[in-house]
């Protein structure tokens, strides 16, 4: 049998509390950050302000440079925690098996609970469903057979998403992945893998273990 792992991933968690909670940041460019006369940086920031190409961890002084009207907020790290642990709280109604990766993002291995009358599909909605009913902000959801495919399903539909990798679509699914979808691959890495010629997964199955490390390092065997 498969295993059934759903990853959970909330929608620019921060920025998603501060909208909730003052309506008059919605629909408009804004971030959770430290200030620019003290050179802070954006800890997230909607997908309003992602149009004009600000990121988390941007200098949020560069951040005002392509957005002047970009609304900066100072980060309450109390409401994050308390949303965060109603989320803990709505994953273990389904599940024991939880692997948080920070206040809004987890892996949950729901193998065990699920039948012919209750999928993992099914549970990755319901656990949406009651975030969204609960804390009244997004979560995407990935659901596959392993963690690393979890994960990048979650963010293939981002924000408000459900993607499901299922066991047969797995080796075309992954064949054609880009390297950059990889978790933890960032511009300069995926820059040097195109050097390589190596485009996709399936590129990077045709190198050998040693050659990977000798090219790439520690990253190489991950």
């Amino acid at each position: 049998m498969h295993r059934k792992i759903i990853h959970v991933d909330a929608d620019c968690f921060y920025a998603a509390i501060e909208m909730r909670d003052r309506p008059s940041l919605r629909n408009v460019p804004m971030a959770v950050g430290g200030s620019a006369q003290r050179r802070g940086v954006l800890t997230t920031c909607n997908y309003d302000a992602r149009a004009f190409g600000i990121r988390s961890a941007m200098p949020t002084a560069q951040a005002l440079r392509l957005c002047p009207h970009l609304k900066v907020i100072p980060p309450e790290m109390h409401k994050y925690r308390e949303a965060s642990k109603v989320m803990q709280q709505i994953f273990a109604e389904f599940t024991d098996y939880i692997e948080p990766l920070s206040l809004d993002e987890a892996y949950l291995e729901v193998t065990n609970i699920c039948n012919g009358n209750l999928t993992a599909t099914e549970v990755a909605k319901n656990i949406r469903s009651r975030i969204k009913e609960d804390l009244s902000i997004t979560v995407s959801a990935g659901v596959s057979v392993n963690k690393f495919l979890a994960k990048v399903a979650s963010d293939w539909q981002k924000p408000d998403g459900l993607t499901v990798i299922s066991p047969k679509m797995v080796e075309s699914f992954v064949g054609n992945l880009s390297v950059k979808k990889i978790p933890g691959v960032g511009s300069v890495t995926t820059r040097k893998l195109h050097r390589y010629g190596l485009e996709t997964c399936s590129d990077l199955r045709g190198w050998s273990l040693h050659n990977l490390k000798q090219k790439f390092g520690k990253f190489g065997v991950v």
